[in-house]
C-alpha cells in the first residue's frame, strides 16, 4: 500500500497484519494480530493480549488463544499452553489471568501441550489442535465428585450446558464458563429436570454446585414450585394472549396506528440473489410457525389469538436500478424509513411485511418488518437462522434440516395463562405491588421545556468511549460486589437520575430476554 508517513512518492509499505500504534514519546507499540481480534458474546476481545498475559507467568513458555465451539451458539475462550517447569496448574493461570484481564477475557478452559502443532512452512496450525475436552491441566485441587441425588443431577446439567467432562460439588459455575445467557438456560433445564422454579438470582447467590444443589433442595417443598408440562394443545378452542402479547395489545388499542412497537430489519444481499427460492424460504417460514400468520380479534370482549392457514407470503419488489447512484442510496433510505415507521393492523394483519429493493444485478436490499406482538429480539435470531437454511437448500434443490416443532407460542400463551393463575398470579401480584407500592408517578427531570401530555417517542442515540482504565475498574468492582456489569451500569444509572431529579426512588424499565422454558 502506499505510504503515507513518507514525503518520497512511489514508497509503498507492506501490511503483516500486526496492529500497532504510535506513541508520544515516537516509539511504537505492538498490539496485537488485527486478524485474532473476535467478538464473543458482545465483548470486542484482542486474543493476543489474552497471549501476552499467559507468555508473563514464569512457567509458560508457548501461549496460544482461540475460540472454541462447544456448542451451536455457544463460544468459549481457549488457552493453548506449553509450560515450563514447573509446570502450572489451571487454578494457578486463571487466578493470574483474573488479576489483568476482565472476567470476560479470562478462557474457559486450559489446554497443555508439549508443542504448538506447526504447518510445514512454520506457522502455527490451529486446525491441528486438540479439542479442550480431550486434553485439560490438571486443577490444583482433586474433583470432589458429587454428594448427594440433586448435585448428581445438577452437575449433568452444568456438564452439558459448560461442556464439561466433570463436575465437582465445589466447582463454580461462573468460573467454568458459564454466564447470565447460560444461567437463564440453567433455570429453565433446572425446572424440567428436578421440577423446582429456581429464581435466577439464586444462581448468583449461590454459584457452587454443592450450594446451589442445597438451596433447590430447600425449594423443592415449598408450594407453588411445581410447574405443568408445556405441551401442544387444540386449535378448535379460544386462544388467549400471553401476558406480553396482551400489553402489546392494550398499547395498541390505547394509541392505534402507532409505530411504537414495530421491529424493523435491513439487510444488503451481496452476490446472485435467487428471488423464487427466497419466496419459497419465507413461504415455508411462515407455515412453519404459526406466530406469523397470526392476528388478534375480540371473541367475547376478550382479545383473542387467530392462526390462519398457511397462504404465499407477497413479496414488494422495488427495482431501482435504473436510477442514478446517489438517487438509489437515497430511496433506499427513504424506504427503509418507510418499512421501519409503517404501522399495523392487529385485526387484519398481516403482521409481517416484506420488501425486496433491487439496487444492482448482484445487490439487493431485504427489508423485513414485523409487529412486536409476534416477535422480540431473540426470535429474530431464530427467523433469520432457519431463513438461511430455508434459502440454502431451495437452492441446492434439497430438504432443509429444520426439525419438528413440538409447541407453538400458541401453545405457550394459553399454558401460561393456566398456570399463572390463583395463588401463583396472587404471590406474584404481590411481589409487584409491594415493590412499587408508593412509586411516584412520574420522575420529575429538569429539563428546558415543559413535558408533554402525550410522549412524542422522539430521541436520539449519544455515542462515547469508556478508557480502558475506568472500564477495568467498574469490572472488578462488579466481579467484587459478586453482580453483573449490567446491575452495576443499572445502579450508576438510578444515581444519575437520583441526583438529577431529587427523588431517591427511582423506577427503571428494561428489556429482558423472558426466556426461562427449556
Amino acid at each position: 500500500v502506499p505510504d503515507p508517513f513518507s514525503r518520497t512518492p512511489g514508497l509503498r509499505l507492506y501490511r503483516t497484519g500486526d496492529l500497532a500504534r504510535h506513541r508520544a514519546d515516537g516509539a511504537i507499540e505492538f498490539l496485537g494480530r488485527i486478524d485474532h481480534q473476535i467478538k464473543l458474546r458482545g465483548f470486542r476481545i484482542e486474543l493476543g493480549e489474552i497471549e501476552a498475559a499467559l507468555l508473563d507467568h514464569p512457567s509458560v513458555r508457548e501461549a496460544l488463544v482461540l475460540t472454541w465451539e462447544v456448542q451451536p451458539g455457544d463460544t468459549r475462550l481457549v488457552a493453548y499452553v506449553v509450560p515450563a517447569a514447573p509446570a502450572p496448574t489451571v487454578d494457578e493461570l486463571r487466578a493470574m489471568l483474573t488479576t489483568r484481564l476482565p472476567s470476560y477475557m479470562v478462557p474457559s478452559a486450559f489446554v497443555s501441550l508439549d508443542a504448538l502443532p506447526l504447518t510445514p512452512n512454520g506457522k502455527i496450525d490451529r486446525h491441528a489442535l486438540p479439542a479442550p475436552s480431550t486434553t485439560a491441566l490438571d486443577r490444583a485441587a482433586p474433583i470432589v465428585p458429587p454428594a448427594t441425588p440433586t448435585e448428581a443431577q445438577l452437575a449433568g446439567l452444568w456438564q452439558d450446558l459448560l461442556g464439561q467432562a466433570a463436575i465437582g460439588r465445589h466447582d463454580e459455575f461462573f468460573v467454568l464458563g458459564g454466564h447470565s445467557l447460560l444461567a437463564t438456560q440453567l433455570v429453565a433445564r433446572v425446572r424440567a429436570t428436578l421440577d423446582v422454579e429456581l429464581p435466577l438470582r439464586v444462581v448468583f447467590e449461590a454459584p457452587t454446585l454443592a450450594g446451589l444443589a442445597a438451596r433447590i433442595d430447600a425449594l423443592r417443598d415449598m408450594d407453588g414450585t411445581s410447574v405443568p408440562p408445556l405441551v401442544a394443545v387444540s386449535r378448535e378452542q379460544a386462544l388467549p394472549l400471553s401476558f406480553a402479547q396482551q400489553r402489546l395489545w392494550f398499547l395498541d388499542q390505547l394509541t392505534p396506528q402507532s409505530a411504537a412497537y414495530i421491529m424493523p430489519l435491513a439487510f444488503r444481499l451481496h452476490g446472485a440473489l435467487d428471488v423464487a427460492a427466497l419466496q419459497s424460504s419465507l413461504n415455508a417460514l411462515v407455515a412453519r410457525h404459526e406466530a406469523l400468520r397470526t392476528t388478534f380479534q375480540l371473541h367475547d370482549g376478550e382479545p383473542v389469538q387467530v392462526i390462519a392457514p398457511p397462504q404465499p407470503l407477497p413479496i414488494r419488489v422495488l427495482d431501482l436500478q435504473a436510477q442514478p447512484a446517489p438517487e438509489r442510496a437515497a430511496q433506499v433510505q427513504q424506504w427503509v424509513q418507510q418499512v421501519a415507521t409503517t404501522p399495523f393492523d392487529l385485526e387484519e394483519g398481516p403482521l409481517l411485511r416484506v420488501t425486496l429493493v433491487r439496487v444492482a444485478a448482484t445487490e439487493h436490499v431485504l427489508l423485513l418488518s414485523m409487529h412486536h406482538i409476534i416477535t422480540d429480539g431473540w426470535s429474530l435470531g431464530v427467523l433469520l437462522r432457519e431463513l438461511s437454511v430455508l434459502y440454502t437448500a431451495h437452492v441446492s434443490g434439497q430438504s432443509a434440516a429444520l426439525p419438528a416443532l413440538a409447541v407453538q407460542y400458541a401453545d405457550y400463551a394459553l399454558w401460561q395463562r393456566q398456570w399463572v393463575t390463583g395463588a401463583v398470579l396472587d404471590r406474584q401480584l404481590g411481589y409487584w405491588r409491594q415493590q412499587l407500592a408508593d412509586a411516584p408517578p412520574v420522575l420529575e427531570l429538569p429539563s428546558d421545556r415543559p413535558r408533554p401530555a402525550v410522549p412524542s417517542h422522539q430521541g436520539a442515540r449519544v455515542r462515547f468511549t469508556v478508557d480502558a482504565a475506568v472500564t477495568a475498574g467498574v469490572r472488578q468492582l462488579s466481579q467484587a460486589a459478586g453482580v453483573t456489569l449490567f446491575m452495576t451500569l443499572l445502579g450508576v444509572w438510578q444515581g444519575l437520575l437520583s441526583r438529577l431529579s431529587g427523588q431517591d426512588d427511582i423506577a427503571v424499565g428494561t428489556s429482558v430476554a423472558n426466556r426461562t422454558q427449556a
